[in-house]
């Protein structure tokens, strides 16, 4: 789903004139966005900075305030004259709800309008299908809600992290791979109906990236890559400070990429999922574990961390996973040319693991590219959903 037109449509002269009303609701959206951008503000401040006369904007303040929108924040203090009041954004005037759907887990958190997380968890999920996962989603968010308190309905704005992109075609989600039943007809619309038309879908790295772009390594930067590695693989791009989707949204599907040796690949499992992605994921590295004799309960997180504490076999198998890896970033910034690269996912981040890509990628790449761990960890993609629904659940609350 993309994201919704955040541009305001311009008013004739003659429509304003006819309808005064109009006027109003335009000044006190103008007030309200000076006081988002400006915290604590005073009202003579605000008076100056939008050029409106003191009783309009006595007038704008006493709707915004009556509307549950602000509200008064102390005085202010250290200026000649006696102490203003001080006004800010009502943080409870809209709230946030972030979702993450992944394989084994679904994580969750909501934050209000200020920015401040209000509740945060995660579920286990125990469930092949759809309906069950749907499920374990939906309780996900009412306990979340409940921790605020506030009602599913109360939530201004839903942003959901999924696996996958949208078919606008269709209407259904492609690409979903790990996530059984998740490509059906029906999963929209089951999501929908739970948390409200305002609901939005976006690919997960798509949203890991938008997180480090406002919270971590990517910050100031303006081209980076975000390459998650953990059940499936993936990679997020930020151009020019701006996230790049490609025409059909799949840009950073790097999972289809023609990349490892015959000898390693599940024809079956790279059908499904793309070459890459069937050798360089977790099952592929748990495949490549298991053909070199490692005995027991075999997981891509006992082999990385049998690598960072020094083991031999697990070392060969991280470098071997390392190699493919920065075969694939090369492919990707001999094209875009990013100034870093950030590692991320359930196993891409483990320090050992970024050191070697790293170490890869400066025999492939002249002048060398800085590769980074995450700074956000497993709450990459729920920091992204609340992130990318900021704007838009601000949006609707100066449209109210």
């Amino acid at each position: 789903m993309n994201y919704l037109p955040t541009g305001k449509p311009s008013t004739p002269p003659e429509v304003l004139a006819a309808r005064p009303g109009l006027i109003r609701v335009i000044n006190e959206q103008l007030i309200l966005e000076q006081i988002r951008r400006l915290g604590k503000v005073a009202r003579r401040d605000l008076g100056k900075i939008s050029g409106l006369s003191k009783p309009t904007v006595a007038v704008a303040l006493a709707n915004l305030e009556r509307n549950g929108l602000i509200r008064t924040a102390g005085k202010s203090s250290g200026a000649r004259g006696p102490a203003a009041v001080l006004y800010e954004v009502r943080p409870e005037a809209g709230f946030i709800l972030g979702l993450d759907v992944g394989r084994e887990y679904v994580r969750g958190a909501i934050a209000d309008l200020s920015g401040a997380i209000r509740a945060r968890g995660s579920r286990k999920v125990h469930a092949a299908s759809r309906a069950g996962r749907l499920s374990h989603i939906v309780g996900l968010a009412d306990e979340l809600t409940g921790q605020v308190p506030i009602e599913r309905s109360d939530v201004t704005q839903t942003i959901v992290g999924s696996p996958g992109v949208y078919n606008s075609g269709r209407g259904v989600l492609s690409m979903a791979r790990g996530l059984p039943g998740w490509e059906r007809p029906g999963v929209l619309a089951e999501l929908w109906d739970a948390f409200g038309e305002h609901t939005i879908v976006e690919n997960d790295v798509n949203l890991a990236a938008l997180a480090e772009r406002d919270l971590g390594h990517g910050r100031g930067v303006s081209d980076f890559a975000f390459v998650s590695v953990g059940t499936g693989i993936g990679l997020g791009l930020v151009i020019g400070g701006k996230l790049h989707r490609g025409v059909h949204g799949a840009a950073g599907e790097i999972g289809y990429l023609p990349l490892g040796d015959d000898r390693d690949v599940d024809p079956d499992d790279a059908r499904r999922r793309g070459r890459l992605e069937s050798v360089a994921s977790a099952a592929g590295i748990v495949r490549a574990a298991r053909r070199s004799g490692m005995r027991g309960t075999v997981t891509a997180r006992r082999v990385f961390a049998g690598a960072e504490r020094g083991d031999t076999l697990c070392r060969s198998i991280v470098a071997e996973e390392a190699i493919l890896v920065s075969r694939a970033i090369a492919s990707v910034t001999a094209v875009v040319d990013p100034a870093l690269v950030v590692l991320g996912g359930g196993i891409g981040h483990v320090p050992y693991f970024v050191e070697e890509t790293e170490r890869e990628l400066r025999k492939l790449m002249t002048p060398p590219i800085p590769v980074r761990a995450s700074a956000l960890g497993e709450a990459a993609v729920v920091d992204g959903c609340l992130a990318a629904g900021m704007d838009l659940a601000w949006q609707r609350v100066v449209q109210r």
